[in-house]
């Protein structure tokens, strides 16, 4: 690839979001509200990311959209550290709980902390109720949410002074994002009063889940007196019975407001509706309503989404003068009403239908003012949100860098190796003997030990490359491959042979090869791969081959003209770039359907072919695979490898825990190779970021690599960094900090705008 290439923009990224709350088909008014927020945020451009935990009430069964990922049983409070788990387990990036006290079990529904207690990215909960006079365990609750919260929404100005004055709550958490309402054009209702079959009527409208806090039976008392100056009144009361009220009383409380019509005479002059309606219909009745009733019972209500999409589509209202009613309706949006007045509410009523001009003015009123609360509107402050407690998050996490990269410390890999070798595990710093030693691991330690005297003439690094070597030539078989697991009595296991022992003892006697000024070490290293050389057209899996073909450009960079070598190496690159052809297509550039470990190995091998043998097709290959991989791994500001707690399966999430250092260490060995061949800045940056991951610039913000001792953590996990720290994770850690220049301070630590594919 020419230096000069234009390369790919970066793409602008929003925060991924989780939704904790209820769900359709379940019918409340959360459900609705948590939908709207979803499909809003997934409109925008670009779209805000999405999934969804759903809320499900006892003995309820619900078929969930596509887009519920997670049931949660609301009184099963494992459910809640499941959800969690799954959460941190996906790219989520930011947590946004709708609460209700109602919907999440235990005491005022304090389930819901068990859940945020077990996540670690930022949280955002939208508060639907503040209650002015709460139960001490109300109270208790929302305070333990609030605790374990970056913000909480609120959606009037009235819920920000109750949580400052009656719960104590800072100013600074809170943020009021007004309720959401539809983006539509502002109409006359005479105009759609024909599509509900209202022509020439007057039209009066209540509408949501049916129950005695609605107040309908104080707006049918009001109505004798209505009719009697507009008998051509009709009141649309639209939505059914709530299922709580339904679930414990039946049909009740509807049955007694029918038998109140009938009483009253208003047969002609009430319909009940008794069905939930999508959004397209309520928004066809609405447009049709001259005025909308709340005549609501309770003073405390903080929010009413019906009331709010009345006003939102420009509707004249009536209401008793609950706390959402009194801030909504104020400058002449609408009218209030004492509550239990079906007198006062009459008189009101009578006022405003027989003046339509004052009606014509609510409209234009409430109208005007629900332009801020359009759906699109509030999904970008809540997306703007999210952005901000991300970054906030990140900020707060993020560990203080050294200016450059340390050099590598050879003396944990010392440690571990005893005259045999590396073992294989070990924790808290103490080696574990059971499990042995393996050639995998010695494969990659004779990379790094010859590395550590070639590029840093670093004594003990040197002192370790002997007994590397003095394993593997023990450890091959006759026919050139070679046995992989030797217990601590140093037998080696027969049949543990593999493809990837093969390829990675290859790489490190090529290194030796290749790297080395010690002769007797390369004449020995030598006499090895080349017995294993014919074994090499066995290999069939991806990275084995990688292996290989690093190996083979090292014997190549010694001795170019060493024809065997020359041929093998054509063989397994031609074997790699036809496996590229294979799987590549459109938004997946990448050689098998999956990534899983050390992906970065993949594009260095084509790199090194190419390079070696001059063949500019598998250079461009290696460049054009890696970066779809540093695409999908460098994620905002930092690396966020493939973790192998369900790795990345094309068409599928990547799994962001169980990521290991040696994606690190393979990475920057990569980006350093590609800005060698390519002198492309941007390249050498995310070398050393890869570095950075490993001294905690990861998604934990916590450091796995310690410069002091040279000891490496086996990985980053949802609960922290793991506490082993075996030979692949010191020794792939070490690969990385060798291939990085540590004499120049890191572009990344003054650019917090670099990104994967950006100028």
């Amino acid at each position: 690839m020419d230096a000069s290439q234009p390369e790919p923009q970066r793409p602008q990224r929003r925060p991924n979001v989780a939704l904790v709350g209820t769900a359709p088909p379940r019918r409340c008014g959360i459900a609705t509200f948590t939908d709207d927020l979803r499909t809003a945020l997934a409109d925008l451009e670009p779209p805000t990311p999405v999934v969804q935990a759903a809320l499900t009430d006892g003995g309820s069964a619900y078929d969930y959209g596509l887009d519920v990922v997670f049931e949660v049983q609301a009184s099963q409070l494992s459910d809640y550290r499941a959800a969690a788990d799954y959460i941190e387990q996906s790219d989520v990036d930011v947590v946004c709980v709708q609460h209700e006290f109602g919907i999440f079990g235990g005491p005022a529904g304090r389930h819901v902390t068990e859940l945020l207690d077990h996540v670690r990215c930022p949280v955002v909960t939208t508060l639907h109720t503040v209650l002015a006079e709460p139960s001490a365990k109300e109270r208790e609750s929302l305070l333990a949410v609030a605790e374990r919260s970056d913000r909480l929404v609120v959606l009037s100005e009235q819920a920000v002074a109750l949580l400052e004055d009656g719960y104590g709550i800072d100013r600074d958490q809170i943020v009021v994002i007004p309720h959401g309402v539809p983006d539509v054009a502002l109409v006359d209702p005479d105009d759609a009063k024909p599509a509900i079959g209202a022509e020439g009527r007057l039209v009066l409208m209540t509408f949501g889940l049916l129950g005695p806090d609605k107040g309908i039976e104080v707006a049918l008392e009001a109505l004798p007196a209505v009719v009697a100056r507009h008998p051509e009144l009709l009141y649309v009361v639209l939505g059914a019975s709530h299922p709580e009220i339904r679930r414990h009383h039946g049909e009740a409380y509807r049955q007694s407001l029918l038998d109140r019509v009938s009483e009253l005479g208003l047969e002609g002059n009430v319909v009940f509706h008794d069905r939930y309606v999508d959004l397209d219909e309520l928004c066809g009745f609405l447009a049709a309503t001259d005025l909308y009733l709340t005549p609501y019972r309770g003073a405390e209500q903080i929010v009413s989404g019906t009331l709010a999409y009345a006003v939102g589509m420009g509707r004249g209202v009536v209401s008793t003068p609950y706390r959402y009613a009194r801030e909504l309706l104020a400058d002449g949006r609408g009218r209030l009403v004492p509550f239990d007045d079906p007198a006062a509410l009459g008189g009101t009523l009578v006022e405003l239908l027989d003046d339509p001009a004052a009606r014509a003015r609510m409209r234009r009123a409430a109208y005007d003012h629900a332009r801020a609360m359009t759906w699109p509107a509030v999904a970008a402050a809540y997306t703007d949100l999210f952005a901000e407690v991300v970054a906030t998050h990140d900020a707060r996490r993020s560990p203080v860098l050294p200016e450059c990269l340390p050099a590598p410390s050879f003396e944990y890999l010392r440690a571990i190796t005893d005259d045999t070798g590396p073992f294989q595990h070990a924790a808290h710093g103490v080696v574990d003997r059971a499990y042995g030693y393996c050639t995998d691991d010695v494969g990659r330690a004779l990379v790094v030990a010859v590395l550590g005297r070639a590029r840093r003439d670093d004594a003990t690094a040197a002192s370790l490359v002997p007994t590397y070597l003095s394993f593997l030539r023990s450890a091959q078989r006759p026919d050139g491959r070679f046995a992989n697991l030797m217990t601590y009595d140093r037998r080696f296991v027969e049949g543990t042979e593999s493809d990837d022992t093969l390829g990675q003892a290859v790489w490190g006697l090529g290194t030796v090869i290749g790297a080395s000024s010690d002769e007797g070490w390369r004449a020995l290293a030598g006499e090895l791969l080349g017995r294993a050389l014919p074994a090499l057209d066995e290999l069939t899996g991806t990275k084995a081959i990688a292996y290989a073909i690093c190996g083979l450009h090292g014997h190549l960079e010694r001795f170019p003209g060493a024809l065997p070598t020359r041929r093998a190496l054509v063989r397994l690159a031609e074997r790699l770039a036809a496996r590229l052809a294979e799987h590549r297509h459109a938004g997946w550039d990448w050689f098998d359907g999956e990534l899983t470990y050390g992906n970065a190995k993949v594009p260095s091998a084509l790199l090194l072919a190419g390079k070696v043998l001059d063949r500019d097709d598998w250079r461009r290959a290696g460049l054009t695979t890696l970066d779809f991989l540093l695409a999908t791994t460098y994620v905002d500001d930092r690396f966020d490898f493939v973790g192998n707690a369900g790795w990345y399966p094309q068409g599928h999430r990547k799994a962001v825990f169980g990521q290991q250092p040696i994606e690190a260490g393979y990475t920057a060995e990569a980006c350093m190779l590609a800005y060698e061949l390519t002198g492309t800045p941007r390249y050498l940056d995310l070398a050393r970021a890869a570095g950075e991951w490993l001294l905690g610039r990861n998604r934990l913000g916590e450091a796995l690599y310690d410069p002091a001792t040279g000891r490496c953590v086996d990985g980053l996990d949802r609960n922290g960094v793991s506490a082993n720290a075996g030979a692949e994770s010191v020794v792939c850690a070490l690969l990385g900090l060798l291939s990085v220049p540590i004499a120049e301070p890191s572009a990344l630590l003054t650019d917090g705008a670099l990104e994967a594919g950006a100028d």
